[in-house]
């Protein structure tokens, strides 16, 4: 075998099958291995042998040769291999080469594509936010002209109707005149105009109203439309079936009959009598001492503790020795007082015993009674016990049996004075946070804190809306007075007019009665209308005080109006948008109203711009909305002149002498005749006699305390010819009335510091004012005052019961203004010195009148004032000054931040940093709500450091911080971020309360309105259900705006009329009773009540009468909230029962009770028994509403779903299309309805595996659920709604489709 040089010569070359380039050949080397004998030779070393043979010598030459030979072939072939391996490498070089040059091509064109794409992203996104600014600013005129185009059309089509109606009417009565031979005359015949009439009506529309005809008849889509108000059986979901002001409520919405209470008994704590927690003291010689230790010590506690709540508080009490001298003022004081307090030792006296009988003995429920008995004293070791009296004795026995109610708290003591004091503050101070205030106390006696929801703003002053409670009482009470029977009958006849109604003016001089009107006219509405009607008032006051800012009225008028459907969440702090937003507000929740609302707004030219603020009364109402106001012929706006007008005339003579006697009988003076007749003689011009000016004249005539003669009171009235110089007269008056000059002093200093005031000032604080006044002295004056019509009380603060009052002390002892600066000084000077919420009220504004700026922004800077305007609502008033001082928003922010830095380095105490994060978080509020974002950011987060840093991560406060830097991103729409905050807060929130706390439900609904922001429309679902059920929870448990308290004393009411004896209105009223007793969950006293009242039923109307049935229904209902389903079901049928036989077979009541039957068929799971209710119920409703009525498609879509319950799809099926089709012809294809019935025709499809028809049919209904406009943020939807009554199906989700 030889070596691989034998077999492949250099030459040579061979293919590569396992690499090489596609086939090419190259050489391949062969390693060739020398004979070993050959290498040990050739590699031997050492001298050359001398001597050899040459044949030696030339064999070893030869062998040189060979090795040389084959080195070099070895060489050569290691060559031309590296060669290849060379050219190999270069060739992949230049194919890399090549390759990276393509790839950096490619690179280049996608990075130009990046670019692209980059710049056409920022440039639709411009494009995007250009069109949102475009849309928000033609949002406004669009809704306008939507609105005026709805209300035209309506109003045009109704109209049409009506003439259509009118006309066949007509043409009928022709037929039959015609018939009888009688010929008809036609003016159209005459050539004079004298023999026609022009009737004018209230409801006749003037120029304002003006327009073009509709030249078409009304099209089929807007007779549709306008059916759709018709409220069919779809609405009544409640299970508790009642008449009158509690129909259709259940107890998932019981609100709506809290809000129909509301209207006559607002939720301001009736137990203060004008915010004042008054104390009227009792008390003997015997225990002067622990009244003034008590006075001393311990009640400047419950004064501060008060103010900081924002009500005064006042302690009342006359000496004994002078008690005698003001028995009507203690008499009107015992009326005022919230709490009363006797201290008693051994003895009375006369004035004492009067007291007690008023306090105790008659009137011992009307308020908190606490007696103070001081049964001995301790001397040493030894006790000295006192003994009563007989007369003391006598009267404590009265007092005990009075007290039937086991109201009266008795503090029996034998210790010292102090002690006695302190026990007496102890008391007192439970009463007034626990009976007076409504704070709960834990069982250790201590207040337990309120939680007061300050995530978002105060939507309005408690004291506004006290101060309008307190004007419209006095309004009804005065209006008592006078007859207004013929304006109040054209009032009604003007509500009652047909739309479009523009507002309503009713004008009349100064005085003429135009409040009275208004506020007797709202009695009488409140009292015979429907309960469905919503009314709103407002009564202004003085031109310069609160109640006349635009911006509030209006943010109240729409809080009420929000108020009465569920949720007040929408609405905006920005004072513009308020103005704007509020006709937006009007027409949304009008129509979802069923009944009218009426809008009152008395004085409405006294508010501050009233024309440029009140825009939206120029705008058409929609249909059901009525707005009356009241102005002064003077001052009426020359544009409102053209609405209709109800003009109050003056007084004639009859009503003056009316009014005149009757005054005097009241006060047993008599007039004699020449005297009746210079008084008609002197009331027959229009000055002097409007109802102020004889109202006046009839108070001076009997003024009791006067010094004056009556023959000389009437010569002096004779010489007044207008309300002003009366009243001067009247002040004259009360000056001569008064004894001593220090009194007279006091009387004009404290009417003139009124007048200089901005909304009063407080008897508290003019015995601080005037130290040298006792109470008495100024309670007297007061009531002298009130007697004359002078002055008045509103929130506690005294200031003048009309404008004119105002005028004659201007006049009198202002010198007609010129000394009103000084009188502004001593208040800003008095208030300086304060912190209590009155500051905010008054200093600020004195300074504006002023026009001082740099003190002024000294004011504003005292954060705790700003802090105190803002969270009070008066953020419109907040930025007023801020103007006035010259400060745009970016400085007035960074003022108040600077001002909060320097306030920072003075905090130390745990307490004092608290502070400083609440004013912190208000400012980054403030700044939110002025759209300073990125400025807001910055206190809001600091107020979250402090609250972590001095409190703890997880004190509840600390979750309030968060919610609100969440609301911030929201704004910034850094989605992320929000929805971060507001899980961390929620977390704290449940850990601090537990998971059903209703800060819970608040940051649920942020959550919600996060994720719909996101279009994550079921993760906003499932947050806002779980939201709702929290709230119904928190409102059964602690009543939804007072609305228990409401519903008790609605009770309480009721249970007096059940005393009598047994008759069908008493039946009523017992079932009334126990739908209330329901809605507060207390379940046993309306089981008790519902059953009285169908056992009085069967007794006096028989066992088959229809409201038999009513009750059994409620009954059933009751059951079926405890889960008692049987005895439901056996009450149901027969109320079925009574009502089948009682009944038309298509009455709504009775398809009432099917429904109801068969819904607890259906939860008992007897689907089989459901079927044949439900298909009765569709069988009336048919006949009631007819075939393509919504109602129809309800329980259409009922029975539909219980086919598909029972797997019977094939029946359900063509029930969800017509359904469908009636939905869309009635209500539209966008309708929420229509949305439900194509999910569920979704699901129906799913579950018979047509996926591709149902992913179509939920994409639809999907779209439907987006575009739908939400009525009011974070609105649960009510079990009224149309959508109560159908059901849904629960099926697994559908398959999205493939994009």
């Amino acid at each position: 075998m030889g070596t691989a040089s034998s077999m492949v010569s250099p030459s040579e070359v061979i293919e590569d099958v396992y690499g090489g380039e596609g086939g090419e050949a190259c050489e391949i080397p062969v390693e060739v291995k020398p004979k070993a004998r050959l290498l040990r030779s050739s590699f031997r070393r050492g001298p050359r042998v001398i001597g050899a043979s040459f044949k030696s010598t030339g064999s070893v030459e030869l062998e040189y040769a060979a090795e040389y030979e084959r080195l070099r072939k070895d060489y050569e072939i290691f060559r031309v291999s590296k060669n290849n391996e060379i050219a190999s490498m270069q060739k992949k070089e230049a194919k890399l080469d090549e390759e990276n040059k393509r790839l950096r091509a490619e690179l280049q064109a996608l990075q130009k594509t990046y670019q692209k794409f980059l710049r056409e992203k920022e440039s639709a996104l411009e494009a995007k936010y250009q069109a949102m600014e475009r849309a928000a600013t033609f949002e406004h005129d669009r809704d306008k002209v939507k609105r005026q185009f709805k209300i035209f059309r309506e109003t045009k089509e109704k109209e049409i109707q009506d003439l259509l109606r009118a006309k066949r009417d007509l043409e009928s009565k022709l037929q039959q005149l015609q018939a009888q031979g009688i010929q008809i005359y036609d003016p159209a015949d005459s050539d004079s105009d004298d023999n026609r009439t022009t009737v004018t009506t209230a409801g006749t529309q003037c120029e304002y109203w003006s327009g073009g005809i509709l030249g078409s008849e009304p099209s089929m889509g807007s007779m549709m439309q306008l059916q759709q108000t018709h409220r069919g059986p779809e609405f009544a979901h409640s299970l508790i079936d009642v008449e009158g002001p509690f129909a259709n409520v259940s107890r998932d919405d019981w609100d709506a009959a809290v809000a129909s209470l509301l209207q006559v008994s607002p939720h301001v704590s009736q137990a203060l009598w004008s915010n004042t927690v008054r104390c009227y003291l009792i008390y003997t010689q015997e225990t002067r001492a622990e009244l003034q230790a008590f006075i001393q010590t311990h009640s400047l506690r419950l004064q501060r503790f008060c103010e900081g709540l924002g009500h005064f508080y006042l302690n009342v009490s006359f000496p004994e020795e002078k008690a005698a001298l003001y028995a009507a003022e203690r008499r009107q004081e015992i009326k005022r007082s919230s709490v009363c307090v006797l201290l008693l030792k051994s003895s009375v006296s006369s004035c004492v015993v009067e007291d007690v009988e008023e306090a105790f003995v008659e009137t011992p429920d009307s308020r908190p009674l606490l007696l103070y008995l001081r049964t001995g004293e301790r001397k040493g070791e030894k006790e000295e016990v006192s003994t009563l009296s007989p007369s003391t004795r006598d009267l404590l026995e009265r007092v005990n049996k009075a007290d039937k109610s086991a109201k009266l708290k008795v503090v029996d003591h034998a210790g010292s004075v102090e002690e006695g004091a302190a026990l007496i503050f102890t008391q007192l101070e439970r009463v007034i946070k626990q009976e007076l205030l409504g704070l709960e106390l834990e069982e250790s006696g201590a207040v337990e804190e309120r939680e007061e929801e300050d995530s978002g703003d105060v939507l309005w002053d408690l004291h506004d809306e006290q101060e309008q409670i307190e004007a419209f009482q006095q309004a009804c009470s005065s209006a008592s007075r006078f007859s207004f029977q013929k304006y109040v009958d054209r009032l009604n006849d003007m509500v009652a007019a047909p739309p479009p109604t523009p507002p309503l003016l009713v004008s009349g001089a100064p005085g003429s009665g135009k409040s009275l009107l208004l506020a007797k006219w709202l009695i009488e509405l409140q009292q015979k209308h429907s309960p469905n009607a919503l009314i709103l008032y407002h009564f202004t006051g003085h031109p310069l005080s609160t109640s006349t800012d635009p911006v509030l009225i209006i943010k109240r008028l729409t809080v009420k109006l929000l108020q009465h459907f569920w949720s007040i969440s929408g609405l905006s702090m920005d004072p513009s948008k308020i103005l704007e937003e509020f006709p937006r507000w009007l027409e949304r929740l009008s129509a979802h109203h069923h009944g009218n609302i009426i809008i009152i707004i008395d004085s409405i030219d006294q508010m501050q711009n009233a024309e440029r603020h009140m825009k939206w009364l120029i705008d058409p109402l929609p249909a059901n909305v009525r707005v009356l106001v009241s102005v002064n012929v003077e001052t009426c706006p020359q544009a409102w002149r053209l609405w209709p007008t109800l003009h109050l005339d003056p007084l004639n003579p009859r009503e003056v002498k009316s009014l005149i006697s009757t005054e005097c009988v009241n006060s047993d003076i008599k007039l004699a005749k020449d005297q009746e007749k210079k008084l008609e003689r002197h009331c027959r011009s229009a000055a002097t006699c409007n109802a102020l000016y004889i109202s006046l004249l009839a108070r001076l005539i009997t003024h009791s305390r006067s010094s004056w003669t009556l023959e000389r009171t009437l010569q002096q009235c004779a010489l007044c010819q207008g309300t002003v110089s009366l009243y001067r007269l009247g002040l004259k008056s009360a000056l001569d009335s008064l004894s001593t000059d220090q009194e007279k002093h006091i009387m004009k200093e404290l009417l003139c510091l009124v007048c200089a005031s901005h909304n009063g000032i407080s008897e508290s604080e003019a015995l601080e004012l005037f130290p040298d006044l006792s109470f008495p002295a100024l309670t007297s004056l007061l009531h002298n005052l009130e007697r004359l019509l002078i002055i008045t009380y509103a929130c506690g603060l005294i200031h003048f019961q009309h404008p004119q009052a105002c005028e004659a002390v201007n006049q009198e002892f202002l010198d007609g203004g010129k000394c009103r600066g000084s009188y502004s000084e001593k208040i800003i000077r008095f208030f300086s010195e304060q912190v209590t919420w009155r500051v905010a009220d008054e200093l600020p504004w004195l300074l504006q009148q002023q026009e001082d700026r740099s003190k002024l922004q000294m004011s504003l800077l005292n954060l705790f004032v700003s802090q105190n305007l803002y969270k009070r609502g008066h953020f419109s008033e907040l930025l007023t000054y801020w103007q006035f001082v010259g400060k745009d928003k970016c400085s007035m922010a960074t003022e108040y931040f600077d001002s909060l830095k320097e306030f920072e380095k003075t905090c130390e105490s745990e307490q004092s940093m608290s502070r400083l994060a609440n004013l912190y978080e208000t400012l980054g509020r403030f700044l939110k709500d002025l759209g300073l974002l990125s400025q807001a950011v910055a206190p809001l987060q600091r107020s979250l450091e402090i609250r972590e840093t001095a409190l703890d991560p997880d004190h509840p406060s600390v979750a309030q911080s968060l919610h609100q830097l969440a609301g911030v991103y929201v704004h910034w729409r850094k989605f992320g971020n929000a929805e971060q905050l507001y899980k961390q807060a929620m977390e704290i929130c449940e850990n601090a309360y537990g998971p059903e706390h209703s800060t819970v439900a608040r940051e649920l609904d942020s959550l919600s309105l996060l994720y719909q922001k996101q279009n994550k429309y079921e993760q906003a679902e499932k947050l806002r259900k779980r939201s709702v059920k929290i709230r119904q929870k928190t409102a059964r448990q602690k009543g939804h705006m007072y609305g228990f308290a409401l519903l008790k004393r609605r009770a309480l009411q009721l249970e007096e009329l059940t005393l009598g004896k047994d008759s069908a209105d008493c039946a009523k009223t017992l079932n009334e009773l126990g739908v209330l007793y329901y809605l507060q969950n207390n379940l046993d006293a309306a089981k008790m009540f519902l059953t009285h009242s169908l056992e009085m039923r069967q007794r006096v109307l028989g066992p088959d009468h229809p409201d038999c049935a009513q009750s059994l229904n409620n009954l059933a209902a009751l059951h079926s909230e405890r889960k008692e389903y049987e005895s439901a079901e056996e009450l149901y049928e027969r109320a079925l029962d009574i009502r089948k036989r009682a009944l038309a077979p298509d009455h709504p009541a009775l398809a009432y009770t099917l429904k109801h039957l068969a819904m607890l068929y259906k939860r008992r799971g007897k689907l089989e028994k459901a079927v044949p209710l439900y298909e009765l119920a569709l069988e009336i409703r048919e006949k009631s509403f007819g075939p393509k009525h919504p109602s129809v498609a309800t329980a259409l879509v009922n029975l539909a779903v219980l086919y598909c319950q029972l797997k019977q799809h094939s029946d359900a099926l063509p029930l969800y299309e017509r359904a469908l089709k009636v939905y869309e012809d009635s209500l539209g294809r966008l309708h929420p309805r229509v949305g439900e019935t194509l999910k569920n025709l979704a699901v129906l499809s799913y579950e018979e595996g047509d996926f591709e028809n149902a992913a179509e049919l939920y994409k639809r209904a999907m779209e439907i659920k987006e575009a739908e406009p939400s009525l009011v943020c974070g609105k649960a939807p009510s079990r009224h709604s149309s959508s109560g009554d159908t059901f849904s199906l629960r099926s697994p989700a559908l398959p999205h489709t493939s994009r």
